[in-house]
C-alpha cells in the first residue's frame, strides 16, 4: 500500500487531472543511500540533489535524505539558497564555479564554497572577513577533467594561499572523475594517482589533511573503493539508475522514479493514412492507436519519435510517428487492447514489463542522466512511501 505525499505543481487544480505524472517511491531512495552506505562506511556520504535531484524535486528529496545525510551538494548558489529557505540545515557544498558578487550570500546562507583558484580564495577571505564571519570552503584541484580547478602539478598554489587566509576554514579538498563510470579504468587511476600526489602537501610540510578529502562519485564508489577518503559523492545511483552500462553493479539499487500518464483517445487508423507531423509513419493495414498526452514540452524526447515503447495494459507496444510537443501516439497493432483511460507506463513497471531510464536513453542516443533532468518542470511529482 502506498501513501501520496505530495504532488509539485504550479496550478494546484491541475493535480487533480493532469493524467502525466511521475512517482518518486521515497523508501527506495532511502534503501539506495543504506546501500551506499553499506558500501563506504565509515565514509561519509554527500547526496547530490541538484538539477532538481536528477528529476526527482530537490525540495522533497532534500526533506526526506537530509537527515541521513552528513552532506548535500548541488550545482549552484540558487539550490543551495533554495535549501536553506526550505529549512534545511544540513551542510551544503555548492560544487560549481563562483563569481565574486556572489560570495557574500554563500556567507549569509552558511554554504560552503568550492575555492577552484587562488584569486577566488582570496576573494572569499576579503568577503568573510569584513562580514565578520568564517567561510567554510573545499578546495578544488584538476586531476584530468579540465573544468574547473587548480591543476594538479600547481596544487601547491592554491594550498599555500589557503594557508594564509585568516578568515575561512578549509574543511574539504577535492576533485572529480572523467571516467570512473568506464570499463577501461586507466585514466581514473590516474587521476587518483594524482589526487594522492595533492594530498601529499599535508603530510610533506607537517600539516593536518583538512576533515573532508573525496573525489568518488556513483562510478567511483562502484569501481574505485580505494578512492572512498573522507567522503563519497552518490549522484545518478542515489536515485537507482547505474552511471554507464560498462560499470561494475556492487551496490544493488532500486529506481525511485516512475513517469506514467493515461491514453486521452482511441481510434482505428486506415491504412496509408500517416500519423503525427512530418507523416514519418503510417501502417499498411487496419490498427489501433492511441493518443497519450505527453510530448518533448515534458522532457520526452522527440528523437525517440519510432523508436520508443511504452507499456499499456502489460504490454510493451511501439510508440509512432512524430512525438510532439504535448502529446504522441502508440501503435497497438490490428488486434492489440488499450482504450481511453488506461495507465501508460512510460517509465516503470507493469505487471511483468519494465522501461527504464536507461532503455530512453539509448533510444534518445543519449544518457540516463539526461533523461531524468529533462523531464520538465510541468510535469506533476507524487511522492510515495510504504504505508506503514
Amino acid at each position: 500500500m502506498f501513501l501520496s505525499l505530495t504532488l509539485r505543481y504550479n496550478d494546484p487544480m491541475q493535480n487533480t487531472i493532469r493524467p502525466t505524472h511521475v512517482e518518486v517511491n521515497l523508501d527506495h531512495l532511502c534503501a539506495n543511500l543504506k546501500a551506499i552506505k553499506a558500501k563506504t562506511a565509515p565514509a561519509k556520504v554527500m547526496i547530490i540533489i541538484k538539477a532538481n535531484a536528477y528529476g526527482h524535486g530537490m525540495e522533497a528529496v532534500a526533506h526526506h535524505l537530509a537527515p541521513h545525510a552528513d552532506y548535500i551538494g548541488v550545482a549552484v548558489l540558487e539550490e543551495g539558497i533554495l535549501l536553506r529557505k526550505k529549512g534545511i540545515q544540513t551542510p551544503i557544498l555548492v560544487l560549481g564555479g563562483i563569481w565574486e558578487e556572489q560570495i557574500p550570500e554563500f556567507i549569509k546562507y552558511n554554504l560552503t564554497l568550492t575555492a577552484s583558484s587562488v584569486e577566488r580564495l582570496q576573494q572569499i577571505d576579503r568577503a568573510a572577513e569584513m562580514l565578520e564571519k568564517k567561510a567554510i570552503v573545499h578546495l578544488k584541484f584538476d586531476t584530468g577533467m579540465e573544468r574547473i580547478g587548480v591543476h594538479y602539478y600547481t596544487a601547491h598554489t592554491l594550498q599555500e594561499a589557503a594557508l594564509g587566509c585568516k578568515h575561512l576554514i578549509t574543511e574539504g579538498i577535492y576533485s572529480h572523475f572523467a571516467n570512473s563510470d568506464a570499463e577501461n579504468l586507466d585514466h581514473a587511476r590516474l587521476q587518483l594517482e594524482r589526487f594522492n600526489e595533492v594530498l601529499d602537501f599535508y603530510p610533506k610540510h607537517s600539516l593536518p589533511y583538512p576533515a573532508l578529502r573525496h573525489i568518488a562519485n556513483s562510478g567511483a564508489i562502484l569501481q574505485l573503493p580505494e578512492a572512498t577518503f573522507d567522503m563519497v559523492r552518490p549522484g545518478i545511483m542515489l536515485y537507482g539508475v547505474y552511471p554507464s552500462d560498462e560499470v561494475q553493479r556492487t551496490v544493488n539499487l532500486t529506481p525511485a522514479l516512475s513517469w506514467k500518464s493515461k491514453v486521452v483517445y482511441f481510434k482505428v487508423t486506415q491504412p496509408n493514412h500517416p500519423v503525427s507531423y512530418g507523416s514519418i509513419w503510417q501502417s499498411d493495414e487496419n490498427t489501433r492507436v492511441v493518443t497519450i498526452p505527453v510530448g518533448y514540452g515534458d522532457g520526452y524526447f522527440r528523437t525517440m519519435s519510432n523508436k520508443a515503447k511504452v507499456i499499456i495494459r502489460g504490454i510493451k507496444v511501439p510508440q509512432v510517428g512524430r512525438i510532439c510537443m504535448d502529446q504522441m501516439v502508440a501503435n497497438l497493432g490490428a488486434n492489440g487492447s488499450g482504450y481511453n483511460g488506461d495507465e501508460v507506463i512510460l517509465i516503470g513497471k507493469q505487471e511483468n514489463e519494465r522501461i527504464t531510464a536507461e532503455d530512453l536513453a539509448h533510444w534518445a542516443g543519449t544518457i540516463p542522466y539526461e533523461i531524468l533532468t529533462n523531464i520538465n518542470t510541468r510535469v506533476p511529482r507524487v511522492y510515495i512511501k510504504t504505508d506503514a
